[in-house]
């Protein structure tokens, strides 16, 4: 008979002030998906449709937030990612990888060389770099920081961009921010009309068409949630200590896990819903400022300019009425995010497509180390992102909208139900069933889960065809 594996050793969380200084996967995930998503499309929503889309701001990032807190709550009771999670579903083996795996090639190719091209604009008015050369030099420090593949590392840039951009984007959304009546008459879900001098600029009539791509990369898209159980792992939370990133749970431990551990995974989970809280106040107040500088400063001057033209023409006028600090603040802010965003993506999708790669050709990674794999991705994106579609002259940037719809909204639904499966009915098999109880999410998470994949498939199949066909 062959001996127990032994139950895995849970370190004690921490509780009061000690939770401040574990935050770290909430300053990546934050800092990651505060992106395109908020300086571009949140900046352009809000000059088109202003303020009264605020509600939609919150909406989708606590949706966002519900399926990411999620994640991570599976990842710190078992020690490995949502991916591995979506290979112990039910039904076809691995079925929603090979889905996940197959989107998300096309998915992250397209969105790394956006993201180069845009912060390239962005780098190129704060430097003398043309926007070309800017684009490369982002990506490429994100590549010298994924290569180390230290989370640490990640965490301390991550910290320095995104208070950047919080500074930035304060400044400018109190300046331009509307009365306050108005912002709390925005928390009210509607669809605003879209006005007339917007649809004289090529705006199309249905508000959902500049609605859907922001409700898709507010607080980022399907990927983001899945990369926050890997800053999960590299912070070292529960059962995902000892960096075990590209590796499956140990199911023979996990059931032989004490009472005394599975009370320090509850706590470890509290402090889940700490870090992950925090991300979610940041991404609201982040994305709600974008949207406010563009309704407060774009729509009022009737402009609705597209792609990088957004950002850059906001500047600029930000430049006439307040001088060239004013301008300087917001496209530091906004290369912040930028460069931020760069960096998650080039770290944290080697990550998820290794891990696919591992559950699906088991045979094509055999005998590769996990940061050997992940190390041939970051080529594979310096090569096909970068190398080809970037540098031969493709303009990326006019693919934000594509992207964030294809990324952000097609899968989120499915992710959703996936983590509702995972929660209820993965997880409580993993270990003994006075564990699983102890374990067990309270009903409200189910509810939050299941209506986060109401309203991302109502935005699928009722509005998206309608945004497609021009109705």
């Amino acid at each position: 008979m062959a001996p127990k594996s032994p139950s895995p050793s849970i370190a004690t969380p921490p509780r009061g002030a000690a939770l401040l200084l574990a935050l770290g996967p909430a300053v990546v995930w934050c800092a990651e998906y505060i992106g395109s998503g908020e300086v571009i499309l949140a900046t352009r929503t809000g000059a088109i449709l202003g303020t009264g889309v605020l509600w939609a701001v919150v909406v989708g990032v606590y949706l966002k937030y519900l399926i990411g807190m999620a994640g991570g709550w599976y990842t710190v009771a078992t020690g490995e990612s949502m991916i591995d999670l979506f290979g112990r579903l039910p039904g076809p083996r691995n079925a929603f990888v090979w889905l996940v795996l197959v989107v998300q090639v096309v998915a992250s190719v397209l969105a790394i060389s956006s993201i180069a091209a845009t912060a390239g604009v962005f780098v190129a008015e704060l430097t003398p770099l043309p926007a070309r050369y800017a684009g490369w030099a982002v990506t490429l420090f994100a590549v010298g920081i994924a290569w180390v593949g230290e989370f640490r590392a990640l965490k301390l840039v991550m910290a320095t961009l995104i208070s950047m951009t919080l500074v930035g984007v304060v400044v400018i959304a109190t300046r331009a921010a509307p009365p306050l009546g108005d912002l709390f008459a925005g928390l009210t879900p509607h669809v605003p009309v879209v006005p007339g001098w917007a649809i004289g600029q090529g705006v199309a009539t249905n508000a959902w068409a500049e609605m859907l791509p922001l409700l898709g990369w507010g607080a980022g898209g399907f990927a983001s949630q899945v990369w926050y159980t890997y800053w999960v792992m590299g912070a070292g939370y529960g059962a995902a200590a000892g960096g075990r990133q590209g590796q499956p749970a140990d199911v023979d431990a996990l059931r032989n896990l004490s009472d005394d551990a599975a009370e320090r995974l509850v706590g470890w989970r509290r402090v889940v819903t700490f870090d992950a809280t925090a991300a979610m106040l940041v991404g609201v107040a982040v994305t709600a400022g974008f949207l406010i500088a563009g309704a407060g400063v774009l729509g009022a001057n009737q402009l609705a300019p597209d792609g990088a033209q957004v950002a850059l023409t906001l500047a600029t006028i930000f430049g006439d009425q307040w001088g060239a600090a004013g301008a300087t603040l917001f496209l530091v802010g906004g290369a912040a995010a930028l460069v931020s965003t760069q960096l998650a993506q080039v770290a944290g999708w080697p990550y998820l497509m290794d891990d696919c790669v591992r559950l699906c050709l088991p045979r094509a990674v055999a005998g590769w180390t996990p940061l050997a794999r992940r190390r041939g991705w970051l080529v594979f994106y310096v090569l096909f992102s970068m190398t080809i579609v970037y540098t031969l002259g493709y303009q990326p940037v006019a693919l934000v909208k594509f992207a964030a719809i294809a990324e952000g909204l097609l899968l989120t639904p499915l992710q959703a139900l996936a983590m509702l499966v995972g929660l209820y009915w993965v997880l409580p098999r993993m270990f003994r069933p006075e564990v699983a109880r102890q374990l067990r999410p309270s009903p409200a998470i189910g509810v939050g889960l299941a209506v986060a994949f109401l309203v991302f498939s109502y935005f699928c199949v009722v509005q998206l065809p309608r945004v497609l066909l021009g109705s």
